[in-house]
């Protein structure tokens, strides 16, 4: 079986990168600093030529090595080690703990004059802001591995936006840009593909969105009536009778079970729908969340003038990380507008060049920050050793639970409201394909499977920028997103999310590919698609803490109207160290990321003056 997915061919499964070590000279090193500076030069991956994070495959996201020492001060098993740091004899204006989105932004704000040092634990910088690559058939492809896109500009603040256009983001390009019609011109739409696990037999319905729902489910392995009620749930609109507070505090599967009166064959088509948006399933989504997002028919027209969502790079949001990192980091990555930025190469030697104003440093996990009367000690494991770092003020840009293990004398009211916030976790696979003709054949270019293990296959978005082209030709190889996330049904919340953490970091790469192969044989098999030869390529993006925590009126009295949200209490400054990162904001989008970020620097400037 295993032979027959293509468990045995050779695609790349590479997890880590290998670093050599570099030599340093001597000449404008602080005294006694040298011993100390050539020990981490010992462990300097960023300096291999070949060192370039976004073309590794196999297990990424929160990748082995990027997590482990984290758990470590969170389970206080580190102890020895962080009382053994050597003191680099670096100073700085600002640490920012974090190389993501809200990091970078931060390290932006803190302005033109000031000496900067960029911690994160990953060996790539951006957060959730991933970009991966795949070399097929001599073609490079591009893809998201984390924040997909800029969502709804229009509700973006004017910092966030001053920002963007500071970078060169001109978001009129992307109406010419992503051509929005290229896949209906095909006479392509959405699957929805039905599994033999849960509903009795494989099927693969099409036309979702497109034909009528009694001819898109007439083949579907239900009954009559689950077929009619899921009909009936897409095509009337009797569910907006009952009042916002009452449909606040009822989950969408009791509206659907209650008020629709929906048979109960027909809930596991249902119970994964808001999977991709909430990390959660329709058990633990309160019903009027739903409808303000409105899936298919089950909403108004939308509100007059909402921007289209296609503020989308090839990579993501990516693009945003790597357009400050240009800016913050002179010679680190070519080119000057939004268009080159998508093929450019980044350089990561330059990143931690001590020539440079702003200094980002991978691979380095933050462990013990301590304020010193005039400065703050900063305390980072890398390559197994520990070191120490000084500066004038921090911002932790980093994921909020774990600054309470960093910062153990905050007062205890702000540590509990840190620790509140469960963040969502979730998979984003990307698979290379040699072609797409399978999905061309069926007429599909994405699929919703309520049972599978990936809920969403989605063929990549069709955006072409600068010298990039997405694959116009079935013939061409093309890179599919698929969504998985592990959720509990029958749990809060938060306990779901903490459960599919747990799951997540148990599941080795063998199971997520496995389990791709599988599905996709069985998805796309009636077109002649075979996993051992149509598949070259897979990367799984595994977060176990991924989505920022939003709050959810079932279950959080936060999100109730007049009330003190956790992440306002979380993120007050505590003398020379400020909070930024999505967390603080509780939402789970980058423009949070990049407000939070200018928040906690203007609050870190009035805390040092």
């Amino acid at each position: 079986m295993d032979r027959d997915l293509g468990m045995h061919q050779p695609i790349t499964r590479r997890d880590f990168v290998n670093g050599v070590a570099v030599s340093i000279g001597g000449a404008l090193i602080p005294a006694g600093t040298l011993d100390v500076l050539l020990q981490q030069a010992e462990y300097a991956p960023e300096k291999d030529p070949a060192y370039y994070p976004p073309a590794l495959t196999g297990l990424r996201g929160s990748h082995p090595g990027s997590f482990e020492v984290a758990h470590g001060a969170r389970d206080h098993a580190i102890g020895a080690l962080v009382d053994s740091a050597a003191p680099t004899g670096e100073q700085y204006d600002v640490i920012v703990v974090g190389g993501g989105i809200s990091g970078l932004s931060s390290a932006h704000f803190c302005g033109s004059s000031s000496r900067v040092l960029i911690l994160d634990n990953h060996d790539d910088f951006g957060g959730h802001a991933k970009r991966n690559e795949f070399q097929v058939a001599g073609r490079r492809l591009i893809m998201y591995g984390g924040t997909q896109s800029i969502d709804g500009p229009d509700r973006y603040s004017h910092t966030a936006l001053a920002l963007l256009r500071e970078l060169g983001v001109d978001l009129d390009r992307f109406y010419r840009a992503y051509d929005r019609r290229f896949y209906q011109s095909l006479g392509l739409s959405q699957g929805i593909f039905f599994d033999k696990e849960t509903f009795g037999a494989d099927h693969l319905a099409v036309g979702a969105g497109v034909k009528p729902w009694a001819e898109i489910l007439a083949g579907a392995p239900l009954s009559e009536k689950a077929r009619a009620d899921i009909a009936r749930v897409y095509e009337t609109g009797q569910h907006y009778t009952l009042p916002a507070d009452r449909l606040s505090r009822m989950s969408y599967r009791d509206y659907l079970v209650n008020v629709m009166h929906v048979a109960p064959e027909a809930m596991p088509y249902f119970q994964t729908l808001t999977h991709d948006l909430y990390g959660i399933g329709i058990d633990a989504v309160p019903a009027l969340d739903v409808f303000e997002v409105g899936f298919p028919g089950q909403m108004a027209t939308p509100p007059e003038g909402e921007a289209p969502y296609i503020f989308h790079f090839p990579d993501g949001n990516a693009t945003i990380a790597r357009l400050l990192v240009r800016r913050l980091i002179p010679g680190a990555v070519p080119g000057s507008t939004m268009d080159d930025i998508v093929t450019a190469r980044v350089n990561y030697a330059r990143l931690d060049d001590p020539a440079h104003r702003v200094r980002l440093r991978l691979n380095s996990t933050a462990v013990r920050i301590r304020q010193n009367g005039s400065h703050v000690d900063v305390t980072y494991v890398r390559g197994g050793k520990a070191y120490s770092v000084r500066a004038s003020g921090v911002v932790l840009a980093c994921w909020n639970m774990i600054i309470p293990y960093l910062c153990p004398e905050m007062p205890e009211a702000q540590k509990s409201a840190l620790a509140y916030g469960a963040k969502v976790p979730l998979v984003y696979t990307n698979v290379a394909f040699r072609n797409w003709k399978a999905f061309a054949t069926l007429g599909i270019d994405a699929a919703y499977a309520p049972g599978s293990y990936h809920t969403i296959v989605d063929l990549d978005y069709p955006v072409s920028l600068g010298s990039y082209a997405f694959a116009h030709s079935p013939d061409d190889p093309i890179v599919a997103h698929l969504i998985r996330t592990p959720c509990h049904p029958g749990l809060p919340a938060r306990d779901q999310h903490r459960a599919g953490r747990a799951e997540l970091l148990a599941t080795p790469f063998e199971t997520f590919e496995r389990q791709v192969r599988d599905q996709l044989a069985r998805m796309l098999g009636a077109a002649d698609f075979d996993p051992a030869r149509d598949i070259v390529g897979l990367t799984v993006n595994r977060w176990p803490h991924g989505y920022a925590y939003e709050y959810n009126s079932l279950w959080d009295e936060a999100a109730r109207p007049g009330a003190i949200r956790p992440c306002v209490t979380a993120r007050a400054p505590f003398g020379r160290i400020t909070i930024a990162n999505s967390d603080a904001g509780a939402s789970a989008y980058t423009n949070a990321a990049i407000d939070q970020a200018h928040r906690a620097v203007r609050e870190l400037i009035a805390s040092l003056s």
